[in-house]
């Protein structure tokens, strides 16, 4: 069984939060607060989202969100962090699932998981893995380039792949790819366009097969 934790990103939700909790109650509390971010961002985008928002949706005093973030940006990101935490979790035991025969399948097994998170994790589909909030001054790996890593250890781990220097990029342009089509297969359509999603077996096949074959 390989390891399943996915790796440290450079949206870390902890190095977010200004009073990292320590006790079950101000887990609790920090987890309604970013519960209730990702409602409001369900309902009206993060454009828009702010902490006066956040706090009377989690039944809070605006003092509670300012003592965990010091600004909306700061919500919005530690959002983004735990559902890419979150989602990468998903993915990586997906890969580790005995019912994927080969790593192609397993792969195309990891996008389904990213598809099912649009419907199902609340707040995904507008901020997924946090690339789209203005994050300068960039620190660390983007978030998709630590899910490919991730993915691609996970995968040779499992299936012993051969190791390739292209296989880095090739590998991040397909799931920003994959990404993209599915933000436009969601776009207007709540349980996502099966014609768009049609085409991601095809794009992954298409970018990735030569690598993703057994040593």
């Amino acid at each position: 069984m390989i390891e399943t934790q996915p790796a440290p990103s450079r949206s870390d939700a902890a190095g977010l939060i200004r009073n990292e909790p320590v006790q079950a109650r101000s887990a609790a509390r920090l987890t309604a607060l970013l519960d209730a971010a990702a409602g409001v961002v369900d309902e009206i985008g993060y454009e828009r989202l702010t902490t006066a928002m956040v706090a009377e949706r989690a039944g809070a005093s605006i003092g509670t969100v300012y003592r965990y973030f010091p600004d909306r940006i700061a919500v919005l990101q530690s959002l983004a962090a735990r559902n890419a935490d979150r989602v990468t979790t998903r993915i990586l035991a997906d890969v580790a699932d005995d019912r994927h025969g080969d790593a192609m399948a397993a792969f195309h097994g990891a996008v389904a998981v990213l598809v099912d998170a649009f419907r199902s994790e609340p707040g995904f589909a507008s901020l997924r893995f946090g690339d789209v909030i203005d994050l300068r001054p960039a620190e660390g790996s983007p978030a998709y380039a630590v899910l490919a890593a991730s993915l691609i250890e996970a995968l040779t781990a499992r299936f012993g792949i051969a190791a390739h220097k292209d296989l880095p990029v090739t590998m991040e342009t397909a799931i920003v790819t994959l990404d993209a089509l599915a933000a436009r297969a969601f776009a207007r359509d709540a349980g996502g366009s099966a014609a768009f999603l049609a085409q991601g077996p095809k794009i992954s096949s298409h970018l990735l097969g030569e690598y993703l074959s057994a040593r």
